[in-house]
């Protein structure tokens, strides 16, 4: 028996048996163990490849390696995705919003398998990007793609990729709270109890399968010896400022890299630009190789040695200037050699740059203070909050900083200093961008309708479906006593001039006749053409219900006529409009 035919019969028991809300919590446990093994597959890959390549290197000389690992591995994404893949892979979190923005959360299915090969590969052999976001992705191809197998509605896969969003974040980071914050104020899944028990059902599952895999030890082990203290507020609260103004950095440098290699039409050429750069970024700056969980533990040690390992600078290792300087360099860096291996060709994500600057420019923070004697800081913590201010402005996802962090690092003790310096760094970054990194792209091409409720209602209705027909046309060489003939039939009061072949001409408005109906002796010397006028609004079917709001409030009228390519097909209603649009707010805001 066909596969169809057992599926047919699965969905007809379904719905006989299983309503909506508790199939949808099943899929969500679904999704999460998916999305939690694909996490496991990835993270291993990158392993593998990295110790295959560095773990012969000398930890006190630097290497020529360096120079060639990162292009050799962009060559090879960039190869498979244009040559055997041929299509676009996207990137992470921004490809996500998009689906959910303008595809009604369809997204490919070569995404179920080609995000996560490719980032692999990219981390594995150098790139500086992280693997979050493609893992984003590929949880989020397999949950639009199971939901349309499943023939779920629109809304239904839409949550779908909420789960897959939230389950990748619980099973990288092993933080299922933090990655349903995650999945609400990032990718912008509505709070409700039907979409709330999926979204907690593929955060544990997620995390579950990951711990099964990866064991239960946290992924930046860190203990707080010391608790807040309350003497140390300025310095977090300068620290807020400074994490803000460096997420701002980050944003208009990886944007501005970015703008850049969209320049160059020639892929071999953003290639070689772009992965040589990166080659030479990483043979003077080895910290800059794949994500640099490594560094960012070492950095919540409070350790900079890190910074002298496979370097060409390993005879300053004691040298603390030198260190704050490596730092604060290495800060700065970072997200230039993000945004050169995307342009190279690269695939990957921003999260694991976004915790190496914040862990990173913690540890300078706190060196350098304590250097200089400005204070008695302990550098662990100002690493640990660190990264949860990036997030806070990098990301615009203060929540989301402020739980994950918590609960990676099982740093509740400095929940305090977290609020504070989250809090103060995405204040900081408002004062200069609206939106993310995520965002920024997307908002520009106004495709950016995930976080923006009414954009969103707006875009899933169609003009198309919203056509009234039941106006009469009349001909432009229609006598008056035709059209007072045609008016007595009608219930509208306007009258829509077309051609035998349905061009539209203009209209006739009862108002604007009415003195004129009366006078009978005008009524066959007197045309419809002489009548009618051309209306100042005019719709056309392939404009978007955004348009034809703007439509409706400058011209503020009722009624406007639906034109497709000049021909006539009807019109419509601002109250049919509103009444649309309170319809669809409803049914996918509902519970």
């Amino acid at each position: 028996m066909k596969v169809s035919v057992w599926l047919e019969r699965f969905l007809d028991w379904r719905v006989k048996h299983v309503s909506d809300r508790q199939f949808m919590i099943l899929l969500g446990v679904v999704v999460g163990l998916a999305v939690g093994f694909s996490a496991v597959v990835i993270k291993n890959t990158v392993y593998f490849i990295e110790h295959l390549l560095t773990h012969n290197f000398s930890r006190d000389s630097f290497n020529y390696l360096y120079l060639l690992f990162p292009s050799l591995g962009i060559l090879l994404v960039v190869l498979f995705s244009r040559f055997l893949l041929n299509k676009p892979i996207g990137h992470g979190v921004p490809s996500v919003l998009y689906a959910i923005s303008r595809m009604g959360g369809r997204i490919r299915s070569h995404n179920m398998f080609s995000s996560a090969l490719t980032a692999s590969i990219t981390v594995g052999f150098g790139g500086s990007v992280g693997l979050e976001g493609p893992t984003v992705a590929t949880g989020s191809a397999i949950g639009s793609n199971l939901g349309r197998v499943l023939k779920l509605s629109e809304r239904q896969i839409i949550s779908m990729l909420g789960f897959a969003a939230a389950g990748a974040m619980a099973s990288i980071f092993k933080a299922p709270v933090a990655a349903i914050v995650f999945a609400l104020e990032v990718i912008m899944i509505d709070l409700t109890m039907s979409s709330l028990v999926p979204l907690l059902a593929a955060s544990v599952s997620a995390a579950l399968t990951s711990y099964f895999f990866l064991g239960q030890d946290v992924l930046y082990p860190f203990e707080v010896k010391e608790g807040f203290q309350l003497g140390d507020v300025h310095y977090y609260l300068m620290f807020g400022v400074l994490a803000g103004l460096i997420s701002v950095y980050f944003t208009r440098m990886y944007l501005g890299i970015e703008d850049l290699f969209r320049r160059i039409a020639s892929w071999p050429v953003r290639l070689l630009i772009g992965g040589v750069s990166l080659g030479i970024l990483i043979f003077f700056l080895p910290a800059l190789y794949g994500e640099g969980y490594q560094a960012i533990n070492a950095c919540l040690q409070g350790d900079y040695s890190y910074l002298f390992d496979t370097s060409l600078f390993s005879g300053y290792r004691g040298s603390v200037p030198t260190a704050i300087l490596l730092v604060l360099i290495i800060v700065l860096a970072k997200v230039i050699a993000t945004g050169l291996t995307f342009g190279a060709g690269g695939v990957g994500g921003i999260f694991a740059p976004t915790l190496f600057m914040g862990a990173n420019l913690g540890l300078f923070f706190a060196l350098l203070v304590n250097h200089f004697s400005l204070g008695d800081v302990v550098p662990s913590h100002f690493a640990l909050v660190g990264m949860a201010g990036l997030i806070a402005g990098v990301l615009h996802g203060p929540l989301t900083a402020i739980f994950l962090i918590a609960e990676i690092t099982g740093g509740y003790k400095l929940f305090m200093p977290l609020m504070i310096v989250s809090t103060i760094s995405y204040a900081t970054v408002r004062l200069f961008l609206t939106n993310s990194v995520y965002t920024y792209m997307l908002a520009r091409r106004g495709d950016l309708i995930t976080h923006h409720k009414d954009k969103a209602v707006l875009t899933r209705m169609k003009v198309k479906n919203l056509v009234e027909t039941n106006f009469l046309t009349i001909g432009p060489e229609a006598s008056l006593r035709e059209l007072v003939q045609l008016i007595s039939r009608s219930q509208r009061n306007i009258f829509p001039v077309t051609e035998p072949n349905g061009h539209f001409l203009g209209i006739v408005r009862l108002d604007d006749i009415r003195e004129t109906m009366f006078q009978t002796e005008r009524y066959d010397d007197t045309t419809v053409r002489s009548l009618m006028v051309v209306p100042e609004a005019i719709v056309e079917v392939t404009d978007t219900m955004e348009a034809v709001a703007e439509k409706f409030k400058r011209s503020g009228k009722y009624n406007m006529v639906v034109l497709e390519n000049g021909r006539y097909l009807g019109f419509v209603s601002r109250a049919n409009v509103f009444s649309e649009y309170r319809n669809l707010l409803q049914r996918y805001s509902e519970e």
